[in-house]
């Protein structure tokens, strides 16, 4: 999501600073629930009898405002009082309502994908610079600014997520009460990471499915979940405190590399990676976290546009996976399809009933995009009267978008109210708490990469003053915030947390220096061209070290992984930290973990390669697994085994050491398995593993109960002497003879703290069908027979601790 490439960016700026362009046309109502009024309160309900009666209207006269009925009646109700031209005008996120029966405009777009972003046009933060424009009435200046996702990932710490969720959605209950922002957020960003070139690696939970998966769950719980109507039966009316949105689906991952663009992309993916990596964090979104918005991305998946293939939209979204909610584009996917992708010659109007058709409920349009000499917004509402006037597009296939939009409207209390979170102000927006979970965050998603002969932490009282040095010693809020952000609490850089603890001298005998890339370098629509720190960087730290009297301290500020085996390797840089992009907190985060008041305990979510990984394959290869055919090596740690790897997936040091201990009693288990002849499947063998295949290779998980479990304990022992967390990542290794198999794969995994001297026991229990499952060529995904292996190591390669056991699994007829 959401803007369009680097010139059109540069053109909306320039727009915006010259020239305020008109609405399409003034008959056209700006959508927003607040009246502007100095002193008067924003409606937070469509049904306010008061409301109607300002119109003009008797609001008893409309079912749609009965609160006794169910949501589908009324829902039902309100679409039949509207003419087909006001349907199609709320086919867009700059949506017009229907005001002559009632129903005010509605603007969808809103992101929070680390905090209330000011992206889209529906935030509205008050500007410090003009205090007469909010006299009398209440200003929100700023926002809690969280870390960006992959900091957050990094923790592994499925309740922090959520939290940050939970956080993020109260603050934007309190901004819509005050008639500064919507209920319908278009976040999280869940594809996952699966070139280290991609540019929008800071936006994501890294490159692992089910890592991603838990991560969208976790935190579309905290937007959504409304406490006692979690496990409400009826989901097409659980309420919502806020909507969350997993995006982009489906394989997309390529922005701009070498002019290979997002709007043109063709990803050629085969089945079993659509199934095993790009469709599973989805799956996980909408199955396990009833996200209630699923955006489709721009690219074309095999030839056909993600928003204009029906078997993904209705036939995998809503049939197979029930989601409960809207489909909406990605800003300008369905222009795209005309302009960019240029599929099958179809006009505007042809492309406008093709996305409809195939399940698409809203389109996003990017404001200021002329046709003609005059604006045009939304594709749909621009083009949908004559889709329908040309018998392109039925009235029905809108009425079915816009049952799923009202739907959801419905479950947020935006007809009714939700009196639960109706008191939210601007006091609940920058609370201390919430601040105090950002920092907290940004601490959790610190990652040690190096820490030569204890180097880190720093003392205080030995280190008197330290010299800072490097590009992001002052970094501005763009480096520190990363993208999709609004105005934070605070802002702390790096400069000024370490000031805190240590004078700042340049005639120290202690270097820390802060270099990493920043937005320029990765970001949306933008790609990056290599791994390497720009060059200046890499000679500077170089000099530094060799000038130092003791070895550097290096802090690395970026969302993708680098190429920094120079410092790695070179003994006077002793220690670095990744530190992200750690947001508004981030400078303190640093410092309370250089100076050791918060020991760290984050492993990357993402494999660190060497530079030399980019040529040897191109970042439009979507396959996973390796293709010898094209000297192709695999990607990400399920499927690279090569020598080009810098920190692995999950690599990540402490200050003190953790030793694993496993407590299965007979450390093997074998688990029968009944299943019909019928639901025997096949499996791919790895020539001469094997004397004869099995009677049963593999059973399809579709077709079974999938209730068995395997269960185990882990002792977690802190033998260091200063206390600590720790992300405990449980793997399995599909049996041996398998051909094309993961060579392991993330199935469980907890965050737990243990004192030093200190041993906490881990509990895990998995469903044998989804830990030891895996994906065959044909995309079904089966438990294969034999022997699978249960794996955990530590991440730290300076005290490595790993312990493993096998499972047995075989059928029975």
């Amino acid at each position: 999501m959401a803007s369009s490439s680097t010139v059109y960016l540069l053109f909306l700026f320039l727009a915006t600073t010259l020239i305020m362009i008109p609405r399409p046309s003034s008959s056209r109502a700006v959508p927003s629930h607040d009246d502007g009024g100095a002193g008067k309160a924003a409606y937070t309900k469509v049904c306010d009898a008061s409301r109607f009666e300002a119109a003009g209207l008797d609001m008893s006269r409309y079912p749609y405002c009965n609160a006794s009925l169910p949501y589908a009646d009324r829902v039902h109700d309100l679409i039949g009082w509207m003419t087909v031209e006001e349907k199609v005008s709320n086919l867009g996120d700059w949506a017009d309502g229907a005001p002559r029966v009632g129903l005010p405009p509605y603007m969808w777009w809103s992101e929070a994908l680390h905090g209330i972003s000011s992206t889209g046009p529906t935030t509205k933060f008050d500007d410090p610079k003009k205090p007469r424009l909010h006299s009398g009435r209440a200003a929100v200046f700023n926002g809690t600014v969280f870390a960006n996702v992959i900091n957050s990932a990094a923790s592994f710490n499925e309740s922090l997520w959520m939290s940050i969720g939970q956080a993020i959605s109260t603050e934007a209950r309190a901004m819509y009460n005050l008639g500064k922002g919507g209920l319908t957020y278009w976040s999280p960003n869940i594809n996952i990471v699966r070139d280290p070139r991609w540019g929008r690696a800071l936006e994501t939970p890294g490159e692992d499915p089910y890592v991603v998966g838990r991560y969208g769950v976790n935190f579309v719980r905290g937007m959504q979940d409304v406490p006692g109507h979690v496990d409400t039966s009826d989901l097409n009316s659980r309420p919502l405190k806020t909507s969350a949105c997993c995006k982009h689906y489906a394989a997309y991952d390529v922005d701009d590399w070498y002019g290979h663009t997002r709007f043109k992309f063709d990803a050629r993916v085969e089945e079993r990676d659509m199934v095993e990596t790009f469709q599973r964090p989805f799956e996980m979104c909408i199955r396990d976290g009833d996200v209630s918005s699923v955006m489709c991305s721009y690219n074309r998946i095999n030839g056909i546009p993600a928003c204009a293939d029906a078997r993904l939209l209705l036939g995998t979204i809503r049939r197979d996976w029930g989601l409960h909610g809207y489909i909406v584009s990605d800003c300008d996917a369905v222009r795209v399809m005309t302009d960019n992708a240029t599929w099958l010659g179809y006009t505007a109007v042809e492309a406008s009933a093709a996305v409809i058709k195939a399940g698409l409920d809203l389109d996003c349009g990017e404001s200021w995009i002329f046709e003609d000499g005059k604006p045009v917004m939304d594709f749909l509402t621009t083009y949908g009267m004559e889709a329908v006037r040309k018998g392109k597009m039925r009235e029905a296939d809108i009425d079915n978008a816009l049952t799923n939009l009202y739907m959801t409207l419905m479950r947020l209390g935006y007809f009714d109210g939700m009196p639960k979170y109706e008191n939210l102000n601007e006091k609940d927006i920058c609370s201390d708490e919430h601040k105090s979970l950002a920092l907290d965050g940004a601490r959790q998603g610190m990652v040690l990469l190096k820490n030569h002969d204890n180097l880190l932490p720093l003392s205080a009282e030995k280190h008197a003053a330290v010299t800072i040095r490097g590009p992001h010693a002052q970094a501005p809020e763009k480096v520190m915030d990363g993208d999709y952000t609004g105005p934070p609490c605070r802002y702390v850089t790096p400069h000024e947390g370490i000031s805190k603890d240590v004078k700042i001298s340049h005639d120290a005998n202690l270097t820390v220096y802060f270099g990493g890339i920043n937005l320029h370098i990765e970001r949306e629509g933008n790609d990056r061209e290599d791994l390497l720190l720009p060059k200046n960087q890499t000679e500077e730290i170089l000099s530094i070290a060799e000038a130092s009297p003791n070895p550097i301290v290096l802090v690395i500020l970026s969302g993708g992984g680098i190429d920094i085996s120079f410092a790695h390797s070179n003994p006077k840089i002793g220690a670095i930290l990744w530190a992200g992009y750690p947001g508004g907190e981030g400078g303190q985060a640093i410092a309370d973990v250089i100076f050791g008041r918060y020991n760290p305990g984050g492993r990357l979510p993402l494999t660190w390669f060497k530079n030399k990984y980019i040529h040897q394959i191109p970042m439009t290869s979507m396959a996973l697994r390796p293709q010898p055919d094209h000297g192709y090596p695999g990607r990400t740690y399920k499927f690279y085994d090569g020598p080009d790897v810098l920190y692995p997936f999950a690599h990540g040091l402490s200050y003190t050491k953790f030793r694993y201990e496993l407590t299965v009693p007979d450390k093997s288990t074998t688990v029968k398995l009944a299943a019909a002849r019928r639901h025997c499947k096949r499996l791919s063998y790895k020539a001469g593993t094997l004397h004869a295949a099995p009677s049963c290779p593999a059973i399809d998980v579709a077709s079974h109960a999938c209730e068995e479990t395997v269960s185990f304990n882990v002792s977690v022992v802190n033998h260091g002497d200063v206390d600590g967390a720790h992300a405990v990542l449980v793997y399995t290794v599909p049996p041996r003879e398998v051909a094309s198999a993961p060579i392991k794969q993330v199935v469980a995994f907890q965050r737990v703290f243990v004192k030093a001297g200190a041993a906490t026991t881990v509990g895990f229990t998995l469903n044998v069908c989804k830990a030891f499952g895996i994906v065959e060529k044909t995309a079904y995904t089966v438990v294969p027979s034999g022997i699978s292996i249960v794996h955990l190591e530590n991440g730290d390669s300076s005290s490595p601790s790993s312990v493993s056991f096998p499972v047995k699994i075989s059928f029975s007829a």
